[in-house]
């Protein structure tokens, strides 16, 4: 290996540790506010990506279908709740219209849009809106009336909501792949390197959504609402503090950077069904790295994963998934050293 293959690697492993390091900040915020660990993170990837693939054809994407199914499933729990904490059929029925309007809204728009193939960045925009919505609506029906269920419990619903994400995505998007045009088809020589306008896009809405979360943590009282309910749950809710909403509003948090995430993703590689996983994985082994607390040790934990990926598949392309994985076990063991060991939560 010379200085301009190690270059060419390091820059690809850099692009795919930003993607990844957006992963990892979205599985720590979700994991602090709700105590979730998300393993379904990756399918917002996927369906962002397919969204936008299916759009791109000129067809109404399954996603919208989907939507509808699970918004109608929320808003007849949200209805049935009402009903059981004040018998009357107008607070239910408007319960269930809160919780219907945005989605009915979003799908409408698109199935309106979908046929007049508009431009890639507004196809790209109705892409993020429907998948956003997919946030709210999982937390509720898989998570809410689990919030104070242990953290094992919450891990296993995770899984058992991964497969039917990734089931329902055969089912709506089939099991070809797709990959989507580059947003900005510019090449910029650096030496020995090309660099890509597709990877310029990806650092830079990185760090402007890195930026951008910081500033709604840091300046806005709905991000300090997040803050104390990731800090003190029971403190929280004594301050007014929703849990419910804080948890719908986390997964919706969630579901916009999985579906940017899969935007930025789907011009650099084929996006299947089931690719989310293996991605999702990558943001959660850099999550582990900044111990599913730290959202700087994530980005750093990230570029690592990154970058350990891009040589790995240099030097054996066949393990490079396993090298990727591997990493997690000595700082599993290091941390575990370091805290001590403590009794199961109760």
């Amino acid at each position: 290996m010379d200085f301009t293959i190690a270059s060419i690697l390091l820059v690809d492993g850099l692009t795919n540790g930003a993607i990844y390091a957006l992963l990892g900040l979205a599985t720590v915020l979700v994991f602090a506010v709700t105590r979730v660990i998300f393993i379904p993170q990756g399918e917002f990837v996927t369906y962002g990506a397919l969204t936008l693939a299916i759009l791109q054809t000129g067809k109404v994407p399954g996603t919208i279908w989907l939507l509808l199914l699970l918004a109608g499933l929320a808003a007849l729990m949200a209805s049935f709740q009402s009903w059981k904490r004040h018998p009357s059929v107008t607070p239910a029925l408007m319960a269930g219209v809160r919780v219907l309007a945005f989605p009915v809204v979003i799908s409408l728009v698109t199935i309106w849009a979908a046929p007049q193939q508009f431009s890639l960045m507004v196809q790209a925009l109705l892409s993020i809106c429907i998948v956003t919505c997919f946030g709210p609506l999982v937390y509720r029906l898989a998570y809410q009336s689990l919030a104070d269920a242990t953290t094992l419990v919450l891990l296993i619903v995770s899984v058992g909501v991964h497969f039917a994400l990734t089931g329902l995505g055969l089912l709506f998007f089939g099991a070809e792949g797709f990959r989507n045009p580059t947003f900005w088809d510019e090449r910029f020589s650096l030496g020995a390197v090309t660099l890509t306008g597709q990877a310029v896009i990806i650092a830079l809405a990185s760090i402007a959504l890195i930026v951008m979360l910081w500033l709604f943590f840091e300046k806005t009282l709905y991000g300090k609402a997040l803050r104390a309910t990731a800090v003190n749950r029971l403190g929280a809710r004594l301050m007014g503090i929703s849990s419910q909403s804080a948890g719908q509003l986390t997964l919706a948090m969630a579901a916009l950077i999985g579906a940017l995430s899969g935007l930025l993703i789907g011009p650099t590689t084929t996006v299947f069904f089931d690719s989310g996983f293996l991605i999702g994985l990558k943001g959660f082994v850099a999550a582990v790295i900044g111990g599913l607390a730290s959202y700087p040790g994530a980005a750093l934990g990230a570029l690592l994963v990154g970058v350990i990926e891009a040589f790995g598949s240099f030097w054996a392309s066949a393990f490079k998934e396993v090298i990727v994985f591997t990493l997690i076990l000595p700082v599993l063991f290091w941390r575990s050293l370091k805290s001590g060991h403590s009794d199961e939560e109760h």
